[in-house]
């Protein structure tokens, strides 16, 4: 039977719907939120599954092209793999649900959110993670939830909850937070130079909304949720079992710590102690088992020490940064690079700059539907030593790419002033914590050499948290990797000398308070200071030029109506001038043309081809154009593409001409001066006014005289023409006035032939 709850949140109803879809899932809700709807759903296999030393937990988002009225744009017309903003919805709700489940739980647990509906206002990611944790609350599977999150908006100096979409572009943080009843278990934001303070009071907001969506989800697991499979913790590690490993390991393992080996070095003799184990104790007590007990002494001796000492497996302090190494320009003919080092995790960064049409078409469910700015994140097997498959950009590279990508997006020029798509591929060289924001201070300086006119310089750290006794806790600043592992925390900030640009917090326990989060944030600022003035002394500032082999890209306004012409009958004449020159060239409906090639004579061609389609003509200009077709009484001449003018006969000289075929043929070229455009436009040409040295004005003047007030009756020919000649202008344009019985002269009064529109 369906049930229906409902809460209202930021004046919009959350509805929540059970028992009508998917009944024979083992959780099914749909959530409505505005006209956007996401049905959940969560299963969990009968049995754990065998050999498994790890949670099996998937997380789908199913993003179905029909919730937006769209049918897919592939070649298959339908959806394939998930784009990347559905892997990194999934990401999102995976993470603040992970650490929610009991330890040791092996049995296979797939959630899966599908979006049914969107109205492109309100974003389903949120609802997705909701969704998921209510769907596990009224299930059979163990969850120690359930979890609740907002997102929370900055716009105009106000706090927004569960922002639009428009409200998003428009404010300057965007924030979703997680959290149980006791704590917050996981943040991604993304901001535009904001505070630490702003920040902190945006999750504590956010925090107490989650408040009524938990009350929510708890009245719907006590009214109709599933009695809980039954699950039984594995057994642990034998405390005689962990004396013996502790008796003979114990002190070693404090002497390497002490020592602050690097990497290598240190896992080389935490493997030759844990194989020593194993062949001391692993036939009486099982390999497995040793194995268990040695990493359990390896995690409390590495957090005592910190904990107790303030002492780190590398020998750094809480707040130590490890040495920072910056390069830029090492890489000859690509059009930025940069090399950040910091400790032993190193990213090699590159950018490209390509033209407007290069960029990237998105087939989501977002109202976005282009992106300029795309920055990808490449882990290969040897920058940890290991040896794998090389495959496609899992959801960890795609995660650790938009993360990198969006903080750096609130620098990044606008089109207006930087017309360009831009890429940077990150590519980690060498890997031991935090190379995502390694990414983001090498995409920085990679930025800065390819000459991209950035805002200010962004760098980025990771923190990590220990967590003790009696609430007792350390804060690390640029954690490794061993401290990501056996730490209780991974807070990575990256942002400018100004503010915070991107944040996301993952944890590994039930939550943290906003004390904690307080010190990790001021701890980040500090560190990433730190860094920036390491960066800057390498490339104080943008380069002024472009690299050589990056296109150079020009920007012209066309009137719209003229954006026709610049294109042509079928795009004929935009390709004609593709191919004559070797240029890109975009045409925004607002008449807007961007031109580009890393020749900047070709560029300036192109420019020229364009203007001259665009170019109107004015009266009084001269102009140089190309006898198209000659008739009786005059020749027809090309002054700009797609525009002909006349010249009458009587204009082609000084003197009297008898035939027009005397003086030009067709293809030759003229100076001609336009002298009048009719009120029909067409176009009155003279070469006598250009051989004269005539001014328009008065020669117009002088055109505009009644025929009979100039010749006057047996009155002198004027400018030179013999007895009977045509008089010089006469009526408006297209109205010429030949000598009656003169051969080949129009009928008198008649009108002569002429072109089309022109």
């Amino acid at each position: 039977m369906a049930r229906n709850y409902e809460v209202e949140v930021a004046g919009k109803r959350l509805v929540i719907e059970t028992g009508e879809l998917a009944e024979q899932a083992g959780g099914a809700v749909t959530l409505r939120y505005g006209d956007c709807v996401v049905l959940a759903t969560a299963c969990i296999s009968p049995q754990p599954r065998e050999g498994a030393d790890f949670f099996p937990l998937t997380v789908d988002y199913e993003e179905r092209l029909y919730a937006a009225g769209k049918i897919p744009g592939s070649f298959f017309r339908r959806e394939g793999r998930p784009s990347q903003e559905a892997t990194l919805a999934a990401r999102l709700t995976d993470r603040p649900l992970r650490p929610l489940f009991p330890k040791g739980l092996r049995n296979d647990v797939q959630v899966i959110i599908t979006i049914l509906s969107v109205d492109k206002e309100n974003p389903p990611d949120v609802l997705g993670i909701i969704g998921a944790s209510t769907a596990l609350s009224i299930s059979e599977v163990p969850f120690g939830g359930p979890v609740a999150a907002t997102r929370m908006g900055y716009l105009d100096n106000q706090f927004v909850v569960n922002p639009t979409f428009a409200q998003i572009q428009q404010g300057a943080l965007e924030l979703v937070v997680a959290g149980t009843r006791d704590a917050v278990v996981m943040v991604e934001a993304g901001a535009k130079e904001v505070p630490e303070e702003v920040v902190l009071e945006a999750i504590r907001r956010g925090q107490e909304i989650n408040q009524v969506l938990i009350d929510l989800q708890n009245r719907m697991a006590a009214e109709i949720g599933k009695p809980k499979m039954a699950f039984t913790a594995p057994k642990g590690v034998e405390p005689t079992l962990e004396e013996r490993v502790s008796g003979i390991a114990r002190d070693r393992l404090a002497a390497l710590i002490d020592r602050g080996e690097a990497k290598g070095e240190r896992n080389a003799e935490l493997r030759a102690i844990e194989e020593e184990l194993v062949q001391k104790l692993g036939d009486t007590d099982g390999k497995a088992q040793v194995a268990e007990a040695f990493d359990a002494l390896l995690k409390r001796v590495v957090r005592t020490k910190i904990l107790d000492q303030g002492r780190r497996p590398d020998g750094r302090g809480p707040r130590d940064i490890r040495p920072i190494s910056c390069q830029v320009g090492i890489l000859p003919r690509t059009h930025g690079s940069g090399l950040f080092t910091r400790g032993q995790t190193q990213v090699l960064s590159i950018v490209t700059l390509g033209s407007m049409r290069e960029e990237q078409r998105l087939d989501t469910l977002s109202p976005e539907d282009t992106k300029r700015f795309m920055h990808h994140y490449n882990f290969p097997p040897f920058s940890v030593g290991e040896v794998r498959r090389l495959g496609s950009p899992g959801r960890r590279e795609v995660g650790h790419g938009a993360l990198a990508e969006r903080a750096l997006a609130p620098v990044i020029p606008g089109e207006e002033e930087f017309p360009y798509t831009i890429r940077i591929v990150s590519e980690v060289l060498s890997s031991n914590g935090s190379t995502s924001m390694a990414s983001v201070c090498g995409s920085t300086l990679a930025l800065m050499d390819a000459g991209t006119p950035i805002k200010r310089p962004v760098a980025g750290v990771a923190m990590g948290l220990v967590m003790g006794d009696h609430g007792r806790f350390v804060v690390l600043s640029d954690i490794q990797g061993i401290e990501d592992f056996l730490g209780d925390m991974d807070f990575k900030v990256a942002g400018t000398a100004a503010g915070i640009t991107a944040l996301q917090m993952d944890i590994k326990m039930k939550g943290i308070t906003l004390d904690v989060m307080r010190q990790a944030l001021a701890q980040a600022q500090a560190g990433r200071l730190h860094i920036l003035s390491r960066m800057t002394d390498t490339m104080p500032q943008t380069r002024s030029t472009l690299s050589p082999y990056a296109p150079r890209m020009v920007r012209i306004t066309v009137p719209v109506d003229k954006i026709g012409a610049v294109i042509g009958p079928g795009g004929k004449t935009i390709r004609s001038i593709i191919e004559e020159t070797g240029v890109t060239i975009d045409v925004a409906d607002d008449g807007t043309i961007t031109i580009g090639s890393v020749n900047g004579e070709a560029s300036q061609r192109a420019i020229s081809i364009i203007e001259t389609l665009t170019r109107e003509v004015e009266v009084g200009q001269t102009y140089k154009g190309k006898v198209t077709r000659l008739m009786n009484f005059g020749a027809f001449v090309e002054i700009l593409p797609g525009k002909e003018g006349l010249v009458h006969i009587s204009e082609l000289a000084e003197e009297r001409v008898t035939s027009v075929e005397d003086v030009v043929k067709v293809g030759d070229e003229l100076e001609v001066k336009v002298v009048e455009i009719d009120r029909m436009g067409r176009i009155n040409l003279s070469r006598r006014a250009v051989l004269l040295g005539e001014s328009t004005p008065a020669h117009r003047e002088e055109r505009r005289e009644p025929p009979r007030e100039r010749m006057g009756p047996g009155g002198p020919p004027r400018h030179g023409f013999g007895e009977g000649g045509p008089p010089r202008g006469g009526r408006p344009n297209g109205s010429y006035r030949g000598e009656r019985g003169r051969p080949g002269a129009p009928p008198t009064g008649g009108p002569g032939p002429r072109p089309g529109p022109r």
